[in-house]
């Protein structure tokens, strides 16, 4: 289990865990990331995450994806 942001371009990982306060879990979850969710992850390069969750694509930020752990390939 690794935080989102070290997951590699192009992999698939599934949702583990996320940390964080309410306010913080509440956001995560209506993006969609909760545990047990694939999420592709579309560019990583050192600023805000480009991940797609079924046909859905957004950003996140770099402090809110630490708050995102993953099973699956880890950089």
């Amino acid at each position: 289990m690794c935080p989102i942001t070290i997951a590699p371009e192009g992999s698939e990982v599934t949702v583990a865990r996320v940390a964080g306060g309410c306010e913080s879990c509440r956001r995560l979850s209506e993006l969609g990331l909760v545990p047990g969710v694939k999420v592709n992850v579309v560019q990583n390069s050192g600023g805000p995450l480009l991940l797609k969750i079924g046909e859905s694509r957004f950003a996140l930020g770099q402090g809110m994806a630490l708050k995102v752990f993953v099973n699956g390939p880890c950089a």
